[in-house]
């Protein structure tokens, strides 16, 4: 029996010394980076390692803290000096209490109807005041508005809007026309006028027509019917335009020119002389509706009437 135990102490003694004996790792093995400061390659709790761009600012707006923080908690005695690699405390030290100020609720105050603070915490009854909170921009009155805000602030609701009154549209007051006041016929300098054509004034200087002013005489006609230059000059233009249809514009000297509108053929050209009675056109109806000659005299471009400077008919 005793050889029996000897031989199993000497069994489980040569187990035991057949396995090697097991190495320590360290989890957390040392690396070393730029500057050769050598550091753990995680960072313990609480800590940062710092990298290659980071400034004191940056780590102290990414962990929740203040730069003044982090000078205090790793004694550092520039804070534009950190390096890389270097290993900084970015959360309080054990024993450290963060202190920061609460902020004050708004001030209560009281306010008279003179708008003066009121002596006492409260309201008296018939003092005419109201308790009210006081915004940042200073003390307000008491008003119904003021009140119903303070009364939704104090239940939770939002304060009713105030009604809008759509402002008074101002009606338009339209601008009166004035009345059209021909220039008076100037003297005519030495031309010797003549009618353009036979035919009945049908429409006279300055007349409304459905709102439009003449600014010469319509003398009716007949299609084809001569026209005659009413003086000797210089054909101007010949041409074409809206109301006036194809016309011809004479001009007799420096002050007067004569206008000759709706013709139906044109027989002179642009710079071409003409004489007192020369047929220069033909009664046409060229943007209008009846066939008729539109004739004007015009006074250093001013529109003046015909009949004062053509001869008198018998």
């Amino acid at each position: 029996m005793r050889r029996f135990l000897c031989l199993i102490a000497l069994l489980a003694l040569a187990g035991c010394g057949s396995h090697p004996p097991v190495a320590v790792v360290d989890a957390n093995p040392p690396v070393v980076v730029e500057g050769g400061r050598t550091v753990p390659a995680q960072p313990r709790e609480g800590y940062y390692v710092v990298k290659k761009g980071d400034n004191l600012y940056r780590i102290a707006l990414a962990h929740g803290a203040t730069t003044h923080d982090l000078v205090t908690w790793n004694s550092l005695t520039d804070d534009t000096r950190i390096e890389v690699g270097q290993e900084l405390r970015v959360m309080p030290p054990e024993g450290v209490v963060e202190i920061k100020p609460i902020a004050a609720p708004a001030p209560i105050v009281m306010v008279g109807d003179n708008g003066a603070p009121a002596s006492s915490g409260s309201a008296a009854p018939g003092s005419g005041a109201s308790v009210v909170r006081e915004p940042k921009g200073g003390k307000v009155a008491y008003s119904d508005a003021a009140l119903a805000q303070v009364r939704a602030m104090d239940g939770g609701m939002a304060p009713p809007k105030p009604t809008e009154q759509a402002a008074p549209v101002p009606v338009p007051v339209p601008t009166p026309v004035p009345p059209f006041t021909p220039s008076p016929a100037p003297a005519a300098d030495g031309i010797d006028w003549t009618w353009p054509v036979a035919g009945k004034v049908v429409r006279g200087f300055g007349k409304n027509n459905g709102g439009e002013i003449s600014r010469g005489i319509d003398i009716a006609g007949r299609k084809g019917e001569p026209i005659q230059a009413a003086a000797g000059g210089k054909v101007t233009f010949v041409g074409a335009l809206d109301k006036y249809g194809d016309f011809v514009v004479v001009r007799h000297d420096a002050d007067y020119l004569s206008v000759y509108a709706h013709t139906s053929r044109i027989l002179v050209k642009r710079d071409q002389t003409v004489t007192r009675g020369q047929k220069i056109a033909e009664v046409g109806s060229s943007g209008t509706d009846q066939p008729k000659l539109h004739f004007e005299i015009r006074h250093k471009s001013e529109p003046v009437d015909p009949v004062k400077l053509l001869p008198l008919r018998q």
